[in-house]
């Protein structure tokens, strides 16, 4: 058993006492530290909490213990450290939706200044799915929001504006930084099936180097890139507009962003890249939403939303896959959150219970 951070074995007769009023005979209880009759409160903590470290499967392993009994004192864990979790009361929060395999699609809502998931529920992407954070947030908090960042995903901003009609809407980076890859991606396969024979050799294969940032690229990859572009300007000219695009977040000022892309846009005329003419339209649909991150106010970690998304694919490959609905909720809900401060036993208390209430019932 564990007790106060240390790892012992108890050995003890179990006495038989007979009720003095009733005079029905039972076996002596020892209150306090037994949770049952193998696993005192602290060790089913310290199970839960490896658990909650490694996965459920290897808790079992280590402990020697059968794998729903590690599974439930894990679920106890992450309840407490939901327990000692901060109020919510958030007023700038991130919506993504994230398939967690056969359990189907669920909406995790962010609290951006804690820094931490504060819900996770709904079936599907549908507008429903989210409008159920709000009824289950409350009127009286829902209504100080004041910024939500989201994908260009129509329903959540419907939701958004029925509840909160005067927040802000921010379109997250990352959602709109992947429409220019997938152009860019584009233009790398039409250009391949343009081409063919000797020239097609300088494309094949640089589907990476060609949508990865140019300063993570190890030398090798810039010298492949430097020869695509020599045997291909039409793939040279994608990959400059691809890599200054992402500078339009680099503004603090609308202003500047507009002017910005006024000029990123004059860059692409006469370029003949459609799969690029079909980005700026999107832009350009959902400028509002982008330009609003300049506001001081605004200005939130763009990442942390998708951040989110691929810790949470991490602790699915860590558990093997889950099938527990209730116990993936918590531990996506509390994968950010401080471990639970550590139960500790009073043992000059337990021992002098101990002693007093065995004497009492010795027959």
């Amino acid at each position: 058993m564990a007790c106060q951070g240390m790892e012992i074995w108890l050995e003890y007769e179990e006495w038989r006492v007979k009720c003095p009023t009733t005079g029905k005979a039972t076996k002596e209880s020892i209150p306090g530290l037994l949770l049952t009759r193998r696993f005192t409160e602290a060790l089913a903590d310290d199970i839960g909490g490896y658990a909650d470290r490694t996965s459920v499967l290897e808790a079992s392993r280590r402990y020697n213990v059968n794998y729903k009994t590690a599974l439930a004192f894990e679920k106890a864990y992450l309840s407490r450290k939901q327990k000692y979790a901060p109020a919510v009361n958030p007023t700038r929060i991130g919506v993504d939706e994230i398939r967690l395999g056969k359990m189907g699609w669920r909406v995790v809502v962010s609290d951006l200044d804690a820094g931490r998931p504060i819900w996770i529920g709904g079936k599907d992407r549908s507008q429903e799915s989210f409008e159920a954070f709000f009824l289950w947030l409350g009127e009286d908090k829902y209504k100080l929001i004041t910024l939500c960042v989201m994908d260009m995903w129509r329903p959540y901003r419907a939701a958004l504006r029925k509840f909160c009609p005067t927040a802000d809407v921010v379109f997250d980076k990352f959602h709109v930084v992947a429409k220019m890859s997938e152009a860019m991606d584009a233009v790398r396969r039409s250009e391949y099936a343009r081409l063919n024979g000797e020239q097609r050799k300088f494309i094949k294969g640089q589907r990476f180097n060609l949508l990865a940032n140019r300063g993570s690229l190890s030398r090798t990859g810039r010298e492949e890139l430097a020869q695509t572009f020599k045997a291909n300007r039409r793939l040279y000219t994608a990959y400059l507009l691809k890599e200054d695009f992402d500078r339009l977040w680099s503004y603090k000022s609308e202003t500047w962003m507009l002017k910005f892309w006024t000029s990123w846009k004059e860059g692409l005329k006469w370029k003949r890249l459609e799969p690029f003419q079909k980005v700026v339209r999107m832009v350009e649909s959902h400028w509002e939403g982008i330009v609003s991150w300049c506001k001081a106010e605004n200005r939130v970690p763009l990442g942390f939303v998708e951040g989110l998304n691929s810790r949470i694919r991490k602790i699915q490959a860590r558990g093997y896959g889950y099938t527990d609905i209730e116990h993936m909720d918590l531990k996506i809900l509390t994968c950010m959150l401080p471990d639970a401060p550590p139960l500790t036993v009073d043992l000059d208390e337990f021992f002098g219970a101990s002693r007093r209430t065995t004497k009492s019932k010795k027959t």
